[in-house]
């Protein structure tokens, strides 16, 4: 029998491959945190709004992509209830007005642009948001509007928008009689039309209009409008319907995307905003029955309508018409004319951010209202005289994030209409990380943002149509270094996220992608083209009509275009590239060549987005490749790894293995085994190099994870969402341990990053140092002035509850030890102050940030022992790197504070003598109450005298509290205990080497506590043994 050797040898590594996978298990890793810093001071897309009737302080509002927010307060403090839900895609909401703790969600963003969050179907809760069921309708993908008939609330309407990007009958009306248990689809007019508004009648639940809407987008083109698009009318709960048409007032020909609005207070009133061949507002005073045409100004009927087509009327002025699209417009007329100036301009300077897509007025108080859109959340109680702005909504939607070296390192992001940031991924000051620590870098629709590690004071940003700039964080100044066209005859095609790329090799080199590669070398001043078109040059991608009826050329709608670039940092030579229309390409040569590796890919969809191509840290011929094909109606998840330079490729994750398309990959730079994945349903974690994967929670929710990158010297994962602003996962070392399987039985003391010996007292933040309790946002902040221990406990032992960490400097001598008991199977963490152990004086006051005496800058050496098992990891600690102090200064600090501690010591030991014999005469005091005998009160008298003379000892070591009620008191007399504490605060913030002055201050602390505690020894051998024999002739317990 012949045997294929290769066979054999493919055989035996596969299932070497299979042995060695092992799937992380998170119910071990309930301590590792990730946290959200921010930002918030610029939200993000709000689509849906809706507040409780009778109590209009509690509001909901749902984020497109960041899930559903509650306020019960009026809007100042909100939290997300919807965190543990699937998705974070949000379209419509709608509470049960007669039992407001009923509220269903709609999933899906109902706003057809490029960038939307598709969904998973209708969700409701029936205890305010605290638990949320799914009620079905997933494959609907895009629900936009919620209708509850206020008589019957098991009878619900749900519209349906539908996947803008694949035909099917999965859109419409639906409706259930039964709270969601069965849904009957009402109205439905083709596979490219869903409802694009509805609105219900006030007084009479019966009676609904719905405006459905054609549209479709394909991977490289979008259209509104179409024979499917119209205003449909029922007056029996969707059991029949009327469509309305040029009979009844309205345009002829195919429509586009309908607003509709009703006067509350006039429900005859009626308004609709009608994309068709000419764009217009129309106004009916019949119920609906016939409509005429009131405004064709562009200004205000005609501003990218698939976008922005909604229209509100105050509840109780029917004239008064808020027209909500990129400004807000207010009509005092029934919209015949509206202000010239608009109520919220689109203006960053002005207002709130524009670019509007919900909104609600109060039906009981028409001066309050509220709007949404792509920059969070405004509220009036003023009829729009003020808005408040709430800061503590981070739904910001990040396309990428960058991360620089400084320390405190900073987190930089290009967000959708919010442009280009960057704050700190955690402060060395009290408090979370404030919207005021944040910084606006490069304007428009933010992208790849990239700081120099050289000097993050400078770096490249990034926004639509290929704009790129090169930024100065310091002075706020940007200026374009967008890559010019090769020649006249040539333009260029960058796609609304272009790719772009730093050169591993040169700080002043970088990468932008059109259909070409440009590269420079002088930052920006000169670019050269180095590849041929790498895209299909496909014509039919680049059309320049997109919008259908209503022209929309943003610059959101340009293909045939570059959307990654991997230059390896193995061989200066080798880049990848991905583009939008599948081709992946590859050059060996820095450009000369290049090498088309499409055909290779087994399972790649056709034209699928190359989203993604991570160039590997290990090996110069091994790539990941994230793609994603849900543009043509494919869900599944599409990652690919090849270890041959392209020739192969091995798929590594589906639909079994992780939930929602892929966005982001990154492998750990220093563990291979470690990989990270985004897609559109949350971060995975593979420690088998992608053979297995287990979805990281934590508390971060299953958003749309869009960018990863790891800030190496502090070895911590940064994720860009888009729809929850930027998350920082600090352990990343931990995760090193356990993707290469280094968990010994017992306790596992694990490696830990350099710890800073952050220098400071009352470290306060800028600005306001109060934070109006849940007002402001406040991004979760790292520990500082002290360190994580991080350990591993591979099973807890009843007999076992305490485990403890012995400190020890480089000479071996322990300095400190700290335990605890709050311990679970798995990683678990000891907080370490970076302190060495200290005497206290007696009631001095402790809170979190007191400490003892801060140890050198130098390496630590921590025992951890969990009953017979013991490990040792090191610590690192380093010197603060804001202050350029010699370290002589910090060894003669340490030595000062090590000075006073002796002589704290020596003050507590005496002043602790003094009061536990104050205690034993209390006792004394305590046997003689209710006795009168003679004899008695003549050793009362003795007893209440030694105690006294104890009081008068102790006042000479500190001065005593005042024995009468006290508002407020401090002593200004010199003592001991006052002198000492000089010291003591002396030593605490110091930059300098102690003056000559602190050492005379020292030296007056050392003679006052030296005679005291002279005088404490005299009184103890003298005084107090004739009291104790006194005292032991009577009878007395003593």
């Amino acid at each position: 029998m012949k045997v294929n050797v290769f066979t054999t040898v493919l055989l035996a590594l596969f299932c070497l491959s299979l042995a060695s996978a092992q799937q992380i298990d998170f119910s071990t890793l309930k301590n590792l945190n990730i946290r959200n810093v921010g930002p918030a001071n610029m939200s993000g897309r709000i689509t849906a709004i809706d507040v409780v009737t009778d109590n209009p302080k509690i509001m909901y509002v749902g984020a497109a992509s960041g899930g559903v927010w509650k306020s019960e307060n009026g809007g100042s403090a909100w939290k997300p209830v919807f965190d543990d839900e699937p998705t974070q895609n949000i379209g419509a909401l709608a509470i049960q007005q007669s039992y407001p703790n009923v509220v269903w969600v709609g999933t899906g963003e109902g706003n057809p642009r490029n960038s939307m969050n598709l969904g998973m179907g209708v969700f409701k809760s029936t205890d305010g948001g605290l638990t949320w069921k799914h009620m079905g309708l997933e494959s609907t993908k895009a629900i936009h509007r919620i209708l509850v008939d206020p008589k019957n609330p098991n009878v619900v309407y749900v519209g349906a928008m539908g996947d803008p990007f694949t035909a099917n009958a999965d859109r419409g009306l639906f409706k259930t009689v039964d709270g969601g248990q069965h849904w009957e689809k009402m109205l439905f007019t083709n596979e490219k039309s869903g409802v694009a508004d509805m609105v219900m009648d006030p007084t009479n639940p019966n009676r609904i209009f719905v405006a459905m809407y054609e549209h479709e987008r394909t991977p490289y083109y979008f259209t509104s409008g179409g024979k499917g698009s119209g205003l449909y009318l029922t007056t029996d709960s969707g059991k029949s319907w009327k469509k309305l048409n040029e009979k009844n007032g309205l345009p002829s020909g195919d429509l586009g995307r309908i607003g509709l609005a009703i006067a509350p207070s006039e429900p005859n009133r009626m308004y609709a905003k009608i994309e068709a061949k000419k764009n217009a507002i129309y106004r009916s005073d019949d119920g609906g029955s016939s409509w005429k045409m009131i405004n064709d100004n562009p200004k205000f009927a005609n501003n990218r309508p698939f976008y922005f087509q909604d229209l509100a009327v105050d509840s109780e002025d029917a004239d008064r018409v808020y027209n909500i699209y990129q400004p807000l417009s207010v009509s005092y007329d029934g919209a015949a004319t509206f202000d010239t100036i608009p109520m919220i301009p689109a203006d960053e300077t002005k207002g709130i951010h524009a670019d509007f897509h919900a909104f609600w007025v109060n039906p009981k108080d028409a001066k309050h209202f509220i709007i949404g859109g792509d920059g969070g959340l405004g509220i009036t109680y003023d009829h729009g005289k003020s808005w408040y702005f709430p800061e503590t909504i981070p739904v910001a939607q990040f396309y990428h994030v960058g991360v620089d070296n400084d320390r405190p390192y900073n987190v930089y992001g290009g967000m959708q209409d919010n442009g280009n940031w960057s704050g700190p991924a955690y402060t060395w000051k009290r408090g979370g990380i404030r919207t005021l620590y944040w910084q606006y870098l490069v304007g428009g629709d933010g992208f790849d943002i990239s700081p120099d590690l050289d000097n993050s004071r400078f770096g490249y940003g990034s926004s639509q149509n290929g704009n790129l700039y090169r930024y100065d964080k310091l002075t706020g100044y940007y200026v374009s270094i967008q890559p010019p066209a090769p020649d006249l005859n040539t333009i260029l095609r960058f796609n609304w996220n272009a790719g772009f790329a730093r050169d591993p090799f040169n700080p002043d080199a970088a990468y932008y992608g059109s259909q070409f590669v440009h590269y420079t070398e002088d930052k920006g001043a000169t670019w050269q083209v180095i590849s041929p078109d790498l895209t299909t040059n496909n014509p039919d991608y680049q059309k320049k009509d997109y919008g259908g009826l209503t022209l929309d050329v943003s610059g959101a709608e340009r293909y045939s275009s570059i959307l990654t670039i991997a230059p390896s940092p193995k061989n200066k030579e080798v880049v990848w590239v991905g583009t939008d229309d599948g081709q992946v390409q590859l050059t060996k040569d820095g450009g000369e060549t290049w090498v088309n590796l499409t055909p290779n890919v087994g399972q790649l969809p056709e034209e699928g987005w190359i989203a993604q191509i991570e160039a590997s840290r290990y090996d110069v011929g091994t790539a990941w490749m994230v793609v994603n094909n849900y543009r043509k109606g494919d869900y599944e998840p599409y990652l690919f790894k090849t270890v041959d330079f392209g020739k192969t490729w091995q798929r590594m994750v589906d639909a079994n293995t992780v939930k929602g398309y892929a966005l982001s990959i990154i492998q750990d730079p220093v563990e291979p085994n470690l990989v990270f994945l985004g897609t559109e349903n949350g971060l995975w974690v593979s420690v088998d190099e992608g053979q297995t994967w287990a979805q990281f929670k934590n508390g971060f929710p299953s958003v749309s994870t869009m960018d990863l990158k790891i800030q190496e010297p502090e070895s911590a994962l940064i994720v860009g969402t888009f729809g929850r602003a930027i998350w920082v996962l600090d352990d990343l070392l931990s995760l090193r341990e356990i993707a290469g399987n280094r968990i010994k039985s017992g306790v596992t003391a694990f490696p830990m990053n350099d710890a800073v010996q952050v220098k400071g007292l009352f470290i306060n933040p800028p600005g306001n140092i109060w934070t109006g309790f849940h007002t402001t946002f406040e991004g979760e902040n790292k520990v500082f002035q002290k360190t994580k221990i991080p350990f591993f406990i591979s099973e807890i032992r009843e007999s076992d509850s305490l485990l403890k960490a012995d400190i020890f400097d480089a000479q071996n001598n322990k300095i400190n030890s700290v335990q605890t008991k709050d311990l679970e199977e798995g990683l678990n963490y000891l907080i370490w102050k970076l302190d060495e152990k200290a005497s206290s004086l007696p009631g001095s006051w402790s809170d979190d940030f007191s400490r003892d005496i801060p140890v050198l800058p130098g390496e630590y050496s921590i025992v951890v022992q969990y009953g017979s098992s013991t490990d040792t990891t090191k610590v690192k600690v380093i010197p603060d790197p804001r202050f350029d102090v010699d370290p002589e200064v910090d060894r003669e600090l340490y030595a000062y504070r090590k000075a006073a501690d002796t002589e704290v010591a020596m003050l507590s030991e005496k002043l602790k003598t003094i009061d536990e014999k104050i205690k034993q005469v209390e006792k004394l005091s305590k046997q003689l109450e209710g006795n009168s005998d003679k004899v008695n009160k003549s050793l009362e008298k003795k007893i209440n005298a030694m105690k006294q003379a104890l009081k008068d000892l102790r006042a000479k070591g500190q001065t005593p509290r005042p024995e009468r009620q006290v508002g407020a008191w401090q002593s200004f007399e010199t003592s001991p205990y006052s002198k000492i504490r000089e010291v003591l605060n002396i030593a605490a913030a110091q930059t300098r080497v102690p003056s000559q002055q602190h050492q005379e201050i020292l030296k007056q602390a050392k003679m006052l506590i030296s005679d005291f505690s002279t005088e404490v020894d005299r009184f103890m051998k003298k005084e107090w043994p004739s009291f104790e024999s006194e005292i032991k002739k009577s009878n007395l317990k003593w």
